[in-house]
C-alpha cells in the first residue's frame, strides 16, 4: 500500500537542537581595561622594568650577601667590577648593596606619600564637589593657597622646623621618614582633589544618583558606594604619577642634605654624598641616578596605560 506524504509534513521544520546556544562571553570594566592596558606597548615595558625593581630591592639583598655598612678602606672609589658590580663609595662600602637598601626607603616614601595624598585629596573633592555652596568654596579656597606656597622651600622650612622633636619621639630613621611623607603627601593632594571634585560634581546629578536617592540612601552612602568608585579611574592615574613625584621629590631633599640621616642611603642620599667625587668616581653618581630615572620613568609609564585603559572612549 502507498504511503501518503503530506505538503505540512514536507515543509515541517527540523527542530533545533535545545543544547545548542550562542552566548557571548561576559565583559566586565576591568576586564576591558586590562585587555586595553595590555596593548599599550610603553605601559607594559614599565611594568617589566618597575618588577625588575621592586624585585631587585626586596629580594636582592637575601641573594646579594655583601654588607651596605661594611667599611673598606683599601676598596675605596672603586670602579664597577665582579666583586663589586656598582663599584664602592669613598669608604670602601658597596654601591650596589646601598643602592638596593635606598630603594626599599625611596619606594616606600613615593608609595606612603601618595597615600597620604590620597586621602587628603579625595576626601576633600568629594565632600566640596558632593555639597558645594559654601562648603565648597571655603574648601577649594584652602586648596588655592596650598597651591600658592612654593613647595621646595616650604618643604625645607617644615624640616628644620620639626626633624629634632620626631628624631626624639620616633627615633632617627623613623621619624625623618614620617615627617618626609607626610609633608609631601601633604603638599600633593590639591590637583586630586580637584580632580575628584569636578567628578562628584557631575556625577551626583545622574539618573542613578537620584535613584539611589529615592530610596532612602544617606549622603555617606551615596558619596562612598555610588559615586566614589565612579571616580577611581581618575584617581588611579593621578596615584601611580604621584608615586614617580615623591621619589624626587624625597631625592631632591636628601641632595640638599635635609632627607634621611646619612647611615640611611636613600637614592637621592647616594647622590649627595657623590657630588665631591663626580670627577674622581662618577660611577657613583650614575647608578643611583639611573635608578631614579628608571623608576619614575615606568611609573609614569603605567599611568599613560592606565589613563588609556580606563578612558570608555578608548576601549575597544
Amino acid at each position: 500500500m502507498a504511503t501518503t506524504v503530506t505538503a505540512q509534513e514536507v515543509v515541517r521544520p527540523a527542530a533545533p537542537a535545545a543544547d545548542v546556544t550562542l552566548r557571548r562571553p561576559s565583559r566586565s570594566l576591568w576586564s576591558d581595561a586590562w585587555r586595553q592596558f595590555r596593548r599599550h606597548r610603553l605601559a607594559m615595558f614599565g611594568v617589566v622594568v618597575l618588577s625588575l625593581l621592586l624585585i631587585m630591592t626586596v629580594f636582592g639583598p637575601l641573594v646579594y650577601r655583601q654588607s651596605p655598612d661594611a667599611i673598606d678602606y683599601s676598596a675605596s672609589l672603586q670602579p664597577p667590577s665582579l666583586q663589586h658590580p656598582f663599584g664602592t663609595d669613598d669608604l670602601g662600602r658597596d654601591l650596589l648593596a646601598r643602592a638596593m637598601l635606598g630603594g626599599r626607603v625611596s619606594m616606600s616614601v613615593g608609595v606612603v606619600a601618595v597615600l597620604v595624598a590620597l586621602t587628603v585629596g579625595t576626601l576633600i573633592g568629594a565632600v566640596a564637589g558632593f555639597f558645594g555652596g559654601r562648603t565648597d568654596s571655603i574648601l577649594m579656597r584652602g586648596t588655592d593657597v596650598f597651591l600658592a606656597l612654593p613647595v621646595l622651600p616650604f618643604l625645607l622650612m617644615v624640616t628644620y622646623l620639626f626633624r629634632d622633636p620626631l628624631k626624639k619621639a620616633f627615633g632617627p630613621e623613623f621619624g625623618i621618614f614620617l615627617l618626609i611623607v607626610f609633608v609631601i603627601g601633604l603638599l600633593n593632594w590639591m590637583t586630586l582633589s580637584r580632580l575628584v571634585r569636578a567628578s562628584f560634581m557631575s556625577l551626583k546629578q545622574k539618573e542613578f544618583v537620584e535613584a539611589a536617592r529615592c530610596t532612602g540612601a544617606s549622603n555617606r552612602r551615596l558619596m562612598a558606594t555610588h559615586i566614589l568608585p565612579n571616580t577611581l579611574s581618575a584617581v588611579i592615574v593621578a596615584a601611580t604619577v604621584g608615586v614617580g613625584a615623591a621619589i624626587i621629590t624625597e631625592s631632591a631633599l636628601s641632595f640638599l642634605g635635609v632627607g634621611f640621616p646619612p647611615d640611611m642611603p636613600t637614592w637621592g642620599r647616594l647622590l649627595y654624598d657623590a657630588q665631591n667625587y663626580l670627577d674622581l668616581a662618577p660611577h657613583w653618581a650614575i647608578f643611583p641616578g639611573l635608578l631614579i630615572f628608571l623608576t619614575v620613568l615606568s611609573i609614569n609609564y603605567i599611568g599613560d596605560g592606565l589613563r588609556d585603559a580606563l578612558d570608555p572612549r578608548k576601549t575597544q
